[in-house]
């Protein structure tokens, strides 16, 4: 129990080790923003390119953010960033893909 009597010493909302992480944390807002876009944007057949794109782009930053990522808060956030990606680029792909309609 002495877990319970320590002061919470956070530094920064993803933070748990107490040290500011400019990089993780920006990773990780680009991540979910990417992420978000893809997965909603993928909910109508006319967007393809849009979350296909945005899809592919959100991937390689949660990837490259899983990489870098110190905490555990960093890592849950872009796991959530990385699946909304990913459902936003699969649907994308399989409504038209990342070229889809623009070549041909």
């Amino acid at each position: 129990m002495a877990q319970a009597m320590r002061p919470n010493t956070v530094g920064g909302l993803f933070a748990t080790d107490g040290k500011p992480h400019p990089l993780q944390d920006a990773l990780l807002a680009v991540t979910l923003v990417l992420g978000l876009t893809s997965f909603v944007s993928a909910m109508f057949d006319d967007l393809h390119l849009l979350s296909s794109w945005t899809g592919l782009l959100g991937i390689a930053t949660g990837a490259y953010g899983q990489w870098v990522s110190e905490t555990t808060r960093e890592r849950f956030g872009l796991i959530l960033g990385l699946g909304a990606a990913s459902i936003g680029f699969f649907l994308g792909m399989a409504h038209g893909g990342l070229f889809g309609g623009v070549v041909g």
